[in-house]
């Protein structure tokens, strides 16, 4: 074979195919990508900055200072039992970034993993698979999540697992889908007709060509996951009194809202910035590198 066919455009290789490294440069040019992990990168730092950001205890009870309106103490107001609002609103991001994005990583690795690995196996294992998955899809999530923690119990460990369970299958086949597009490609043959295994298949050749598919299903599934986390706080099943949770808080505070409006709005706002910007990273991502596919089959 001459050296112009070797190095034709037209044959697949994995230089062209989307590589990691470029997942930054691509970044800088998505605008809306941009401002999505601005707000997200906003609340992580707050999150871990909080203990510096303010001095007031987020769980001590100061009965004295109880339903107190904003001042200059307090300067969205206290709660029913004298808490500080602005300090629980800001150690509160603390419990559903963690809780969240522990659980969304483990339900996008597991299901990357099995999305992949089905997709390159493919006969009588992807179909049974799928069909076990489509199963646990029929079930909708929060009536799951409410099955797990009523049996295992109300904890953060039990909650990642709940959640992983749920959403993996879903993860699954947004990924299988991508990977079923680069399986039959000439370096994944080659890397096969070499005798090598699944997993350092997986790892070399198909993995790092849809790292924008996982990238954006994380992000997507990550807005998902902190509303369901926050509605099983606001509905008892999720973090414990006097855990200062955004879910939690709307729960407490829902009733004093006429005397009292930020100990409720102030959570809402915050979760709502959250999953505004976690949605927004998503579609920047996506729309960008659907514009760079289009730009490289051109």
């Amino acid at each position: 074979m001459s050296e112009s066919n070797r190095n034709s455009p037209s044959t697949p290789n994995r230089a062209t195919a989307h590589p990691a490294g470029r997942s930054m440069r691509a970044l800088l040019r998505s605008r809306t990508a941009c401002v999505g992990l601005g707000l997200v990168l906003l609340h992580l730092a707050v999150a871990a900055l909080a203990p510096l950001l303010t001095s007031a205890s987020p769980t001590a009870n100061v009965p004295d200072d109880a339903l107190l309106g904003p001042g200059s103490d307090h300067w969205l107001g206290t709660d029913a039992l004298g808490r500080d609002v602005l300090t629980r609103v800001l150690y509160g991001g603390q419990y559903a970034l963690a809780v969240s994005f522990a659980a969304t990583a483990c339900a996008v690795a597991l299901g990357t993993v099995l999305g992949c690995a089905t997709a390159l196996k493919g006969g009588r294992t992807d179909g049974a698979l799928m069909r076990v998955l489509d199963a646990v899809l029929a079930i909708p999530p929060i009536l799951a999540l409410l099955v797990v923690v009523t049996v295992l119990g109300a904890g953060p460990l039990v909650i990642v697992l709940a959640v992983t369970l749920v959403y993996t299958p879903q993860v699954v086949r947004v990924v299988r889908a991508a990977a079923l597009g680069v399986a039959p490609l000439d370096y994944v043959t080659a890397a096969r007709a070499r005798g090598e295994r699944t997993l350092p298949i997986l790892l070399r050749e198909v993995l790092p060509n849809i790292v924008h598919v996982v990238a954006v299903e994380f992000a997507m599934r990550a807005s998902w996951v902190v509303l369901l986390i926050s509605s099983l706080s606001f509905l008892g099943f999720g973090a414990d009194p006097p855990t200062p949770d955004w879910g939690l808080m709307i729960s407490e505070n829902r009733t004093a809202m006429v005397v009292l409006p930020w100990a409720t709005l102030a959570p809402i706002i915050a979760l709502a910035t959250l999953v505004v910007g976690l949605n927004l990273s998503a579609d920047g991502l996506s729309r960008l590198w659907n514009v760079d596919r289009s730009e490289e089959a051109s």
